[in-house]
């Protein structure tokens, strides 16, 4: 019985939680995506005048926001920590990162562990499920530039003849550097199954942590950013070369999330925080251009490999609580991400007033027309 009456209040106390916190996220995207499209609409004029100015500024905004959704799950306990290559490194390149997919809290993480990055977040185009566009944060997207993708083998040919002209039109006349991709086309629990009959039916290897990857879209991208020189190779350097700028796509990021006892966060528990903390870590390894192969059998026999990898290391952190070390490592390190505090009270605060700004002005006109 005392254990009844000691977790009601708990039991209470985390549903009032619950509730003060999606008020607050209502709110904060009220405010925040309102004010978005309100100064893209005011820029405008800057768009015709210096368009790579008005992007540099549309992004930071894009950057601000995913900020704000890193700050619901940072204030929840729900952190990250990274291992492998250092992508900082890079972060000023042109990248593709391959990303396993388990939950809708996947791309919650990524806007989190990448605020760090410089101004990664604000240069990214997120390749995504069509069904984000009618989310809040759709209309966000679509002016961003980032890609919603329909699946299905009906859809396939023509999505990927969209996609390619999307990145003809939108990647570099944003000044577009990383592009997210979550090659396995689902969330795990849902194409497992399916991915494991593939597996066996052509002798591939049996995953239990990852599914095999989907090719179309990979190769769409390397075919439409790879910078080709005259000898037909992709252009593409040493990691320890990344100072020198090259033209055209550089890095491919393998990118592997991992969560404690395989149990991914969704986007409910990010939100409404009914979890204990959590610590997700995310494990990267960098590979240049050149070492990629671009024709369809090679690159699919390639990418395969890669997810293979991440079945290795998801095994491997699923036993030990940690991943292998990374090349060239003697052990494992890991890299505690953080986010400032200062920074978020910041954004928060540029938010909120801005939003009264725009209501304020929206109220003016009404009381003048009206």
């Amino acid at each position: 019985m005392a254990v009844t009456v000691d977790a009601a209040p708990r039991l209470g106390w985390t549903v009032l939680r619950a509730l003060l916190r999606f008020a607050f996220m209502v709110a904060n995207n009220l405010v925040a995506i309102s004010s978005y499209i309100c100064y893209v609409l005011l820029l405008q004029p800057l768009r015709v005048l210096d368009a790579k100015l008005f992007w540099h500024l549309e992004g930071l905004m894009y950057k601000w926001l995913l900020g704000m959704v890193a700050s619901w799950g940072w204030y929840a306990g729900y952190t990250v920590m990274e291992w492998g290559d250092d992508v900082r490194a890079i972060a000023e390149d042109e990248a593709v990162m391959l990303v396993n997919h388990q939950a809708t809290g996947d791309v919650c993480t990524l806007m989190m562990c990448l605020q760090d990055k410089g101004l990664v977040v604000a240069q990214m185009m997120w390749l995504m499920d069509h069904i984000f566009k009618y989310t809040n944060f759709g209309i966000v997207s679509l002016i961003h530039g980032d890609f919603f993708i329909r699946q299905g083998k009906s859809h396939r040919d023509q999505q990927l003849l969209l996609l390619k002209k999307h990145l003809e039109n939108n990647y570099r006349s944003r000044d577009r550097k990383w592009i997210v991709l979550f090659p396995e086309g689902g969330f795990l629990r849902k194409r497992r199954e399916t991915s494991q009959a593939f597996a066996k039916k052509n002798n591939l290897p049996f995953l239990t942590h990852v599914t095999l990857p989907r090719v179309g879209a990979t190769s769409v991208i390397l075919d439409t950013l790879v910078a080709r020189p005259e000898n037909g190779s992709p252009a593409g350097g040493d990691a320890k070369e990344h100072g020198s700028k090259s033209k055209g796509l550089q890095w491919i990021i393998d990118t592997t999330i991992a969560y404690p006892k395989a149990e991914p966060i969704d986007i409910q528990t990010w939100i409404l925080a009914y979890r204990k903390p959590t610590v997700t870590h995310v494990h990267y390894r960098i590979f240049p251009i050149k070492d990629v192969p671009l024709e369809t059998e090679g690159l699919t026999n390639w990418l395969y490999q890669r997810f293979i990898e991440k079945e290795d290391l998801l095994s491997h952190f699923y036993k030990t609580g940690a991943f292998p070390p990374a090349r060239g490592q003697k052990e494992a390190v890991a890299r505690e991400m953080t986010l400032s505090n200062l920074w978020i009270l910041l954004i928060q605060s540029f938010a909120f007033l801005s939003g009264y700004m725009w209501y304020s002005i929206a109220r003016y006109f009404y009381r003048c027309l009206f």
